[in-house]
């Protein structure tokens, strides 16, 4: 191990705040994290409002990796609660459990609606659809026709702004694993613990502090060790010589030398400022795109509105994809107040209109929109917050790896930098795939190791055996 390496990490997200945490508690001490925004933790940073404390939308922490959840551990110690996952679909005025379970879709459906899904399943169980690769067909094999349209058409579209039919079936294959029709009813006549942790968990760990106060204590760890991190400090460039990452430009004109950059900025804009890079690869980046968010913040003058952490609206009537119920989560966060945050989330384009929409008009429609669902009954808004997030979800439309693979393989091929999250390596993480690409890129640095972190996923599976955070610690599963 080189102590003496100097080491940037560009982002002080999950991913970012893990290398720089690994690296300084494994000896190298001059690390320097450089975040854009006022506090670290990226799409998983935990902000306070209203008395209160509430993440950036829904974040819940679940791994059966046991490198990734002894790290997490090593970080939060004792400072976490079990919370029993809740989580359903909201469509028409009816709840459906996610992920779905066949008795309850099909009764809630209607005795004529249900036949209709399972003559439609039983139509593609018979003669299945071509394969195209897309989200659509992907998902119609598996639950039919009309199934896909009342559960996974329209909430798809409003989070992706695409049709389903030009959205990859990467998407689906991450998010909704085996799941099937088939699978659903089997599962709900013969439970089996194999399958629980499978797609969703029933139960998952949570800081008392909210998601974004484990990437907090990683870097007062970092300062503690030597490391810096620099808020409020964007950064412009990566600086490239001869395939050689050397250094970074800030966006003040600062310009300073490292000998290894990771780098967790949006891969599109970080290759676009990228010197030296052949023209072939800036065209298939400016074809590779993200998805913006909008939250809306509501506080609302009642404790006991809905049992769910967080429901899926498939209601097409409403623009809201999901709403948030920070008071389900622990009392921790919320303390002694009275009130509940909600927190509803839209989802647009740089040119959408509504992305530069007044934060006043964001408030009024989110309101009207939650009185129209009934969630709240007769309970009075007390005030609202908006909070946008831009370049924050990777488009998976129709046949994007064919641009992204030689993007990776380019920058691959610059020395000493390492591209790692979910903004970096446009990948759709969750936290704990972005903390072990931190975990390994750090190995790659301290140990010289080899490991390829574009192979992690949000389908990865590494162990046979695994391990699953409980209310005494890390337990074996199964």
């Amino acid at each position: 191990m080189n102590e003496n390496l100097k080491v940037a990490v560009i982002g002080g997200g999950p991913a970012g705040m893990s290398a720089a945490y690994c690296l300084t508690r494994d000896g190298i001490n001059d690390v320097e994290v450089f975040e854009a925004s006022d506090s670290v933790g990226g799409l998983a940073k935990t902000i306070n409002l209203w008395n209160q404390k509430v993440d950036i939308g829904p974040h819940r922490f679940f791994s059966s990796d046991k490198r990734v959840n002894e790290l997490w551990l090593e970080v939060a110690g004792r400072d976490y609660k079990m919370v029993n996952r809740l989580t359903r679909i909201y469509y028409k005025k009816k709840f459906y459990y996610y992920p779905l379970k066949a008795f309850n879709a099909l009764f809630n459906l209607g005795i004529f609606q249900a036949v209709l899904c399972v003559l439609s399943y039983a139509r593609q169980r018979i003669s299945p659809s071509p394969e195209d690769g897309s989200f659509e067909n992907w998902v119609t094999r598996r639950f039919g026709k009309r199934l896909f349209r009342i559960f996974f058409k329209t909430y798809t579209e409003k989070l992706w702004g695409i049709p389903c039919e030009t959205l990859d079936s990467d998407f689906a294959a991450q998010r909704i694993k085996k799941l099937s029709l088939y699978e659903a009813i089997k599962n709900a006549l013969f439970p089996s613990k194999e399958q629980k942790h499978k797609t969703l968990v029933d139960q998952f760990a949570y800081p008392l502090g909210g998601t974004g106060s484990i990437y907090q204590r990683m870097a007062d760890a970092v300062e503690t060790k030597g490391g810096k991190v620099h808020l409020k400090s964007p950064v412009k460039r990566v600086i490239q010589k001869s395939g050689t990452a050397t250094g970074l430009e800030l966006e003040d004109g600062t310009v300073k030398e490292f000998d290894h950059i990771i780098s967790t900025m949006p891969l599109t804009l970080m290759v676009n400022r990228l010197p030296e890079v052949p023209q072939d690869i800036l065209d298939r980046t400016a074809k590779l795109k993200f998805r913006n968010t909008i939250i809306v913040f509501l506080n609302i003058d009642a404790v006991d509105l809905f049992p769910d952490q967080w429901l899926y609206v498939h209601s097409p009537e409403l623009d809201t994809g999901r709403i948030t119920n920070f008071r389900n989560w622990i009392p921790e966060i919320y303390g002694d107040e009275k009130t509940t945050i909600l927190a509803m989330e839209l989802w647009c384009y740089d040119e959408d209109p509504i992305w530069s929409e007044s934060s006043e008009k964001l408030i009024e429609q989110a309101s009207q929109e939650i009185r129209n669902t009934g969630l709240i009954g007769k309970a009075e808004i007390l005030g609202g917050h908006v909070y946008r997030i831009p370049r924050c979800y990777p488009v998976y439309d129709t046949g994007y790896k064919e641009n992204l693979k030689p993007v990776e393989q380019y920058l691959e091929s610059v020395r000493n930098l390492h591209v790692i999250g979910r903004y970096g390596a446009f990948k759709y993480n969750n936290q704990d795939h972005s903390i072990l690409m931190g975990m390994l890129a750090a190995e790659n640095i301290a140990e010289s190791k080899s490991h390829d972190l574009w192979e992690i996923n949000t389908d990865y599976e590494t162990y046979q055996e695994s391990y699953v955070i409980t209310e005494t610690g890390l337990s074996k599963q199964g």
